[in-house]
């Protein structure tokens, strides 16, 4: 190498170092609970470096009972927050509020029902006869859909305050949950595994873990959302398929209560059961929204009583940053999911 040439190298590297960083667009997210394996793959996106390949500086604000995502969301105090189910999409259109659906993470509605084995209620169809332990959002909700489509019963309810002990009691009576989490719970405290219903079984096709925005940032900032949503989903794609375990660690730094074993045993569940990937996901992609399917939902919500059947529903969602197969070569082959 030339003196001369070297010089050149050496200034050109000065240049290079003087130059200003390129600068990651700054976006929050905030979560609807405590950090849980439900949330993982944003937890992935964000420490495997997805996002900031994205060109994105993300904050993940976790959630809990004494915040409220969607009202921050609507403030215009984050960008993003995570909705839990097609039922607040409806309502947000029924309120008039300018938050926008552009993904689903989870395919299928983690909601379940569980029961005592050997008591009576190991079939979906016994269930109606049983006390059932349900809370306030799910009775306005999913129960009035079960009272419509499997005459389930309102005198059978007692509230269900998120504390199993009445349900382990009584052993004649059913409790709503999340496949990821009551059913391991249950186990751990009561000694037994719980028959679980997963109700995307029996006909309750709601999506759920959905990405909202603000229409303002739909219209003025396409390309962030669009950026979002897609490294969200190859963050879901590693963090269900690939290596976890950092992402699981951000996750127990957020919310040190949760253990090792309930974030393994939700993954599994998961994966197991195709919540996040399976359906239209399999051809278009984690995150896969269609209006076929949001129709099919809402039908069925009009039908029970939820919503008025006029309610322009459209305005809730768009299909506009899904369905374009982002992330489908890290599915592997053999993926449980895959079906």
């Amino acid at each position: 190498m030339t003196k001369r040439f070297a010089a050149q190298i050496a200034a050109l590297a000065f240049f290079l170092s003087a130059l200003p960083a390129f600068a990651l667009d700054k976006v929050s997210f905030a979560t609807n609970w405590r950090a849980q394996a439900e949330h993982g793959g944003f937890y992935q996106a964000l420490v495997d470096g997805t996002y900031a390949k994205y060109g994105l500086d993300v904050t993940i604000l976790q959630g809990g009972p004494q915040s409220n995502a969607r009202l921050l969301l609507a403030a215009g105090r984050v960008d993003f927050c995570m909705g839990a189910n097609l039922i607040q999409t409806f309502s947000a259109v029924q309120q008039k509020a300018p938050i926008v659906a552009v993904a689903s993470m989870f395919q299928k509605d983690p909601i379940i029902f569980m029961s005592h084995p050997g008591e009576g209620f190991d079939r979906f169809e016994d269930l109606p006869k049983a006390t059932a332990f349900i809370g306030n959002d799910n009775l306005v909700s999913v129960y009035q859909w079960l009272k419509q489509a499997y005459g389930f019963k309102e005198e059978k309810i007692k509230p269900y305050t998120f504390n199993s002990a009445p349900f382990l009691a009584d052993k004649k009576s059913i409790q709503q949950g999340y496949l990821t989490s009551e059913p391991f719970e249950i186990a751990r405290q009561g000694g037994f595994t719980p028959n679980v219903f997963l109700l995307a079984d029996y006909g309750y096709d709601s999506y759920s873990t959905t990405i909202e925005t603000r229409k303002e940032t739909i219209e003025t900032k396409a390309d962030l959302v669009q950026r979002f949503v897609d490294a969200s989903i190859i963050g879901w794609y590693h963090y269900i398929y690939g290596d976890n375990s950092a992402a699981n660690a951000a996750i127990r730094k957020d919310n040190p209560e949760m253990s090792e074993g309930q974030l393994a045993y939700s993954v599994e569940k998961l994966k197991e059961r195709g919540i996040v990937d399976s359906g239209d996901s399999l051809s278009l992609g984690i995150g896969a929204i269609t209006d076929a399917r949001l129709r099919s939902f809402f039908d069925k919500m009009a039908k029970a009583g939820v919503f008025p059947a006029d309610l322009p529903i459209a305005q809730g969602y768009s299909t506009r940053f899904v369905n374009k197969k982002v992330g489908l070569e890290l599915r592997p082959s053999h993926a449980a999911g895959a079906q």
